[in-house]
């Protein structure tokens, strides 16, 4: 299969995080729907979580068995790995916790006497996202973004090896995966009192979704372990970051039921499309 080939598959993997996104114009939803909503959203991304951290455990601790038990390895490979794990995981967890800090703060200063709005308070690049529900959905859209961007490298990278067969199975399993996903995105805006816009709705989907399109054509050109491992661990902390404050909002809502209903679902649902993905591949 030619590259031109493997790379539209990569695009179409990412592209289908924008079937889901519609479901944000929803209006008149009731409490325990957006509380369900929520939590579905909650459990897809800790599927998602314990998927990333289960991948990018693999290289470190393979890397610790060389050095400790086989003895085929050196301690520094570890260490090294272990590093890029540690100091990627706390950034792409932390960078999230100060930027959303400051979109809020931002949103909230006053620069002059008198009622003023929030576009007017807010500085340039930061208007349109000082609404609460509008800023969680972004932030869920860069934590998947990322882990998207490590999938595309995934698949990328898996052609370039020769495994063109793996690289189909990824494409198929990440294009389920990504389905799903749109509908985390925009679980914040469901039932909200503003309508987000297409064209908001549009940013969304290529943040969360043109990523894969992306390591897709970044892996194709190498093959890089620890760059993959990066990329993982970015994608473990921005997304245990969004799942805490799905959490928030879910308990805010109240209606417990529809919450751990949800977010059951939101887990079986992505333990579903990876093991489609197993079966497929076997």
């Amino acid at each position: 299969m030619s590259s031109a080939a493997i790379v539209g598959l990569g695009a179409i993997a990412g592209f289908t995080i924008f079937l889901g996104l519609p479901l944000g114009r929803v209006r008149n939803a009731s409490m325990p729907l957006r509380a369900a909503l929520n939590s579905l959203a909650a459990g897809i991304l800790l599927f998602l979580l314990w998927e990333v951290l289960s991948h990018s455990a693999v290289p470190v601790e393979e890397a610790l068995i060389a050095a400790a038990v086989d003895h085929t390895g050196g301690w520094a490979r570890f260490v090294g790995l272990a590093a890029v794990f540690t100091v990627c995981l706390a950034v792409g967890l932390l960078s999230l916790v100060h930027y959303d800090q400051w979109i809020a703060r931002a949103a909230a200063t006053r620069h002059g006497p008198g009622a003023m709005s929030v576009a007017e308070r807010a500085p340039r690049g930061v208007i349109g996202i000082a609404d609460p529900a509008r800023r969680l959905a972004l932030l869920i859209a860069v934590g998947i973004g990322l882990h998207n961007l490590a999938e595309g490298l995934a698949i990328g990278q898996s052609a370039a090896a020769g495994e063109v067969s793996l690289a189909l199975l990824l494409v198929i399993g990440f294009g389920l995966h990504n389905a799903t996903e749109g509908f985390g995105i925009v679980a914040p805006l469901a039932g909200a009192d503003k309508r987000p816009s297409w064209a908001f709705l549009g940013v969304l989907g290529l943040i969360g979704g043109g990523p894969t399109f992306l390591g897709t054509v970044i892996g194709q050109s190498f093959v890089n372990h620890t760059v993959y491992l990066g990329f993982l661990a970015l994608a473990a902390g921005s997304i245990l970051y969004v799942v805490v404050q799905l959490l928030k909002v879910g308990f805010k809502l109240g209606h417990p039921r529809a919450l751990y209903w949800g977010l059951l679902g939101g887990l079986l649902l992505g333990i579903a499309t990876d093991f489609f993905l197993v079966a497929v591949g076997g």
